[in-house]
Parts: structure tokens; sequence; C-alpha cells
């Protein structure tokens, strides 16, 4: 039985549905995975969320790296899995294709961009999904439908074979129920050893950005942290205030999906849906100046943040401020709450960051993620102490 007859979540493309067996045997053998449509599968197209692009690309010539990667493991692709328009979004709210079903958190979003994958996962369609995390993709949905969520170190898993949104920031993440399984499939598309964790931070600007209801709610879940990792330190990220670190983000973010797809944009003139429409019309207004001013701003953060994360130290935070929106908010409400999420989702895009979410703690049984993230290449260490702190 397909798994199109299968899902009633509208997690899984129609438009790009295609099924492959991996290797008869490998560290995945058994599994079933779902590919957020963005990641190339040899002789099937990629819809990158939107119906032209659908329209004016070609059927790929061969496998993205990680779909190979992990179909030389084994593991059984059983679907391409819907994501937000050109993965640009964070509410999982797609104007053409729908929004699929956050049976974690009934009536509300599953996060974007790659609401798709997170859906799967969340009603136990597949055991794993694949994602993309440029500004919260992964870490966002896995929060919202009470799973696991990794958003790499920038640059550690190649994008070769995947739709760029900002090339700068872009990385591959995935979905998984249960840490041991994280750790499994961080085995085939990592394969680096984990270090023995240092000191334990904990970044209080980040959690005062998130709503009082989650500040009390995350609080069981930071006293279980520290009971297995040790005491926290509390520390202040940013001096200047979370909130321009993320205009840093915006600008150099905005400008690199102009470059982009400025090209493409303008020959195709496509027919996005009104709020991918509306984010399109403001990065192009992006100047050289501003991303002149930006650029060395993001490297004396990332500077900081490489100074505070030395010896392996672990950085504790919230995935996210708050519980996932209601479906069809208002502009405005949706607006207000990207912002708020942005100053902490930020972090790691600007330091080029590993950070993992953990489904550890719900808001009147709605789920709500714990972060923890560390220095570049110390992926292996989160998805160890993930199952750690399981």
């Amino acid at each position: 039985m397909s798994i199109l007859d299968q899902d009633k979540l509208g997690a899984f493309c129609r438009h790009t549905h295609v099924e492959m067996q991996g290797a008869a045997s490998g560290t995945l053998a058994g599994l079933t995975f779902g590919l957020k449509d963005i990641f190339d599968v040899a002789g099937h197209k990629t819809a990158f969320g939107c119906p032209d692009w659908l329209r004016t690309h070609e059927a790929a010539k061969v496998h993205s790296v990680v779909a190979k990667k992990l179909l030389d493991a084994g593991a059984h692709l059983v679907g391409k899995t819907h994501t937000e328009e050109m993965a640009f979004s964070l509410t999982g709210e797609n104007a053409h294709y729908g929004t699929p079903v956050n049976v974690a958190a009934p009536g509300r979003v599953p996060g974007g961009s790659s609401s798709g994958s997170a859906a799967a996962v969340a009603g136990k369609l597949v055991d794993f999904a694949i994602g993309s995390d440029t500004g919260g993709s992964v870490r966002g949905p896995a929060s919202f439908c009470g799973i696991y969520g990794i958003r790499p170190t920038h640059g550690r898993i190649s994008l070769e074979g995947v739709c760029p949104l900002a090339p700068g920031f872009d990385t591959c993440g995935w979905f998984a129920r249960d840490a041991d399984l994280m750790a499994r499939v961080g085995d085939v598309l990592l394969g680096g050893k984990a270090a023995t964790p240092g000191r334990i931070l904990l970044a209080q600007d980040a959690f005062a950005l998130a709503t009082p209801e989650a500040q009390a709610a995350l609080q069981p879940a930071l006293a279980h942290v520290t009971q297995v990792l040790g005491k926290a330190e509390p520390v202040t990220l940013s001096a200047e205030g979370l909130n321009n670190w993320f205009e840093v983000f915006r600008v150099l973010q905005f400008a690199e999906i102009w470059d982009t797809h400025r090209e493409w944009v303008m020959r195709e003139r496509p027919n996005f849906g009104i709020a991918i429409g509306k984010r399109f019309e403001a990065v192009a207004k992006v100047t050289a100046a501003e991303v002149a001013q930006m650029k060395p701003k993001r490297e004396e953060i990332a500077g900081r943040i490489d100074k505070l994360l030395a010896n392996n130290a672990v950085l504790l935070l919230p995935s996210v401020p708050d519980v996932a929106p209601l479906l069809n908010c208002p502009h405005d409400q949706t607006t207000a709450f990207r912002e708020r999420a942005m100053g902490m989702l930020c972090i790691s895009g600007i330091g080029r960051l590993p950070q993992v979410s953990l489904p550890l703690a719900n808001v009147n049984g709605l789920p709500l993620g714990l972060s923890i993230a560390a220095a570049r290449g110390n992926d292996e260490m989160l998805l160890a102490l993930a199952k750690k702190i399981n």
C-alpha cells in the first residue's frame, strides 16, 4: 500500500510522489523515511512547494547526496513531504498544496518550512524524515509537533541536489520520535564521534523572549536536563539585544535569497501565495549598503559565540517562544510570532551552530521544545546528549 493511501494528514506530496527501496542491508535497513520536497531523487521532479517551480524545472538526473546516503544505508523512501513555498516560512501553511495536520496540536500549525516531514513523523507515518533548516525550519516544527529535530552545523552535510533558499544559512536536518534513531541517522549523515561536553550554559536573553507560560512550562525540563548534565551557568548572549542579531540575520538571509532566485523570479513571475509574495517583495528591497554593514557584524557575533562555546560548552535555550500558533492566524499575529521566534532561532543561524530540539515540555498539553546547542562541529555530542537526557 502506498503512503498516499495511508496519509490522512496531508503530509506527503501527490504531485511529486516517489517511492524507492534502499539497499538490502545497512545501518538503517528496515526503516522508512520521508524526504522534504526540496531534495532531488533521480528521475523525478522537485517542486520546492511551488507549482511554478515544478512547471519550469526538469526531473533530477541524480539523487541528492543526502537521499543517496540514506538509501545506501538501507532506508526505504516512502515519499516526498510537503514544504512551505520556496521553503520560506515558519508556519507550514502552503497556499497551493495545503497545510499538513499537526496531530500533537490539533487546530494548530505544524510549523515550517519542513511541515510535511514533521507531521509525518509525529503522525507515525514514517520512522524518520528529512527536512531543512535555514532560519528554524526543523527546530520550529520539532517543537510544535512534539518530536526531536536537529539543525546541523552549517556545511557539515552536503546540500548538493537540494533547492537552495539562502546558501550561507541552509542546512539539512531531520526528525524522529526518539533520540536513539536521531543518533542512528546522524551516524549515516555525519559519521563523526561525540566529544565530551564541557560547561553547561543557560541563555537568559533567549529565555526572556519566551512567553511567561512557556517559561514556566520549561522549568521542569530544565531541572531534568541540569540533573543529568550538571548545573547551568546563566549567560547573556547579546548585550545589544537579540532583536539586533535578528536584523543582521534578516538582511543577510534576504540578500542571499534574492541573489539566488532573482533571475528565476524576474523571468517566470511565479504566482506565489500572498504571504510568500510579500516576502519576496521584501527580499528585493535589501540594499548592497545594508549587506556591507551586516556582513562584518555577523562574523563579529559568530566570533563571540565561538569563544562562549569553546571547550565543548553546551547552551540551553527554548526552541521557540511558545506553542504552535492557531491555523489561519491573522497576518499581524503571525508576523509578531515570527519576529519573536527569530530572536532565538537566529542565534544558531548566525553562528552556524548545531542545535537539537528536545520534546521535553508542554503548555496545557501542547508540545514545546527545549534546545541544546554547541560550537560548530559538535553535532554528534548533541545527539549523544539527547540520548542521555531522554
